[in-house]
């Protein structure tokens, strides 16, 4: 993967988690400052030095504005490989930002996303001294992913921290219950829109082979807490195989299982329900199976399918 896609990921995840990321990361400073009045992502190029200087790209800044009129501008950097990182570098940034927002509080906050051990590790602070007097003192927040242990999160109500599973620490023999801790818990603290976001970063940085997820989905499917996630993964997967072109003849399977699902919730006979979901082409089946997970009536199934089998007329 790029590094420019890198960057995109992880800039996209604390855009649209900026909170959940602060109580993660900083949780002394709500307790401090009281509830978050106020986020705003501000520009993200610092000033040119010189007319020559390329514009230096932070990865993103965030201004959050406290109930307590206090602000706190906390500045984070993505690095996936530490070679590249520069504590000068962080400190030019944070001393523009410090002169371009001089109310506030500046945070550096740097996230290191390999995973692998490191044998050299990288300077976290900078200071310069003279017979007992300071001159200069920087340091920032480092925070090495790989240093977390997985398991320490299962039971996270954070859902960034969820979707960070895979980027964690964890035993080779653990990798599929890692996988599942933070499909199961995207799940259940995000929206549906941002599962189907970020079940697909977690593929990607937890690199899920297709038959991998066979396994995991059967795994789901084994616990009644967790079907209904089996059966969203499941439709996600259908939907992208119709956008590459795989033959509608193979979501045979795929409506037999949604048969079950709707049977078990709504406690309507198997034979009553397939002749009814043949007749959805796989864009209707995908919709429906995220439909019945918040739907408590098996009369909003009926309308809903009957709705769509007179707009296909």
């Amino acid at each position: 993967m790029s590094q420019i896609s890198h960057d995109q990921n992880f800039k996209n995840l604390f855009i649209d988690f900026p909170e959940d990321a602060l109580k993660w990361l900083l949780p002394q400073v709500l307790q401090a400052y009281g509830d978050v009045r106020n986020i705003e992502f501000i520009r993200q190029e610092s000033k040119k030095h010189r007319l020559n200087d390329s514009y230096r790209a932070l990865d993103l800044p965030i201004l959050f504005t406290f109930e307590h009129l206090q602000i706190i501008l906390w500045l984070v950097e993505f690095q996936e490989d530490k070679h590249k990182f520069s504590v000068y570098k962080l400190l030019h940034y944070v001393t523009d930002m410090m002169e371009a927002h001089p109310k506030a509080v500046v945070v550096p906050t740097v996230l290191f996303t390999d995973r692998r051990k490191w044998r050299e590790d990288v300077d976290l602070k900078l200071k310069s001294e003279l017979c007992g007097e300071t001159f200069l003192q920087f340091k920032y927040l480092k925070i090495k992913l790989y240093n977390y242990h997985a398991r320490d999160y299962y039971h996270s109500d954070n859902p960034l921290i969820k979707i960070l599973l895979p980027k964690m620490k964890y035993m080779p023999d653990e990798r599929t219950e890692v996988i599942i801790q933070a499909y199961k818990g995207l799940f259940q603290l995000a929206t549906p829109m941002l599962f189907d976001k970020y079940v697909d970063f977690i593929d990607i940085y937890a690199e899920v082979l297709e038959e991998e997820r066979e396994h995991i989905v059967s795994e789901l499917n084994t616990k009644k807490e967790t079907v209904m996630l089996a059966q969203y993964i499941k439709d996600k997967g259908i939907q992208e195989g119709i956008e590459k072109g795989i033959p509608q003849g193979v979501l045979l399977g795929e409506t037999n299982l949604l048969c079950t699902q709707i049977s078990e919730k709504y406690s309507i006979p198997d034979d009553k329900l397939m002749p009814i979901l043949e007749n959805l082409n796989s864009e209707m089946l995908l919709e429906l199976g995220k439909r019945i997970l918040y739907w408590d009536s098996y009369d909003k199934v009926q309308d809903w399918i009957r709705q769509q089998t007179q707009n296909a007329k």
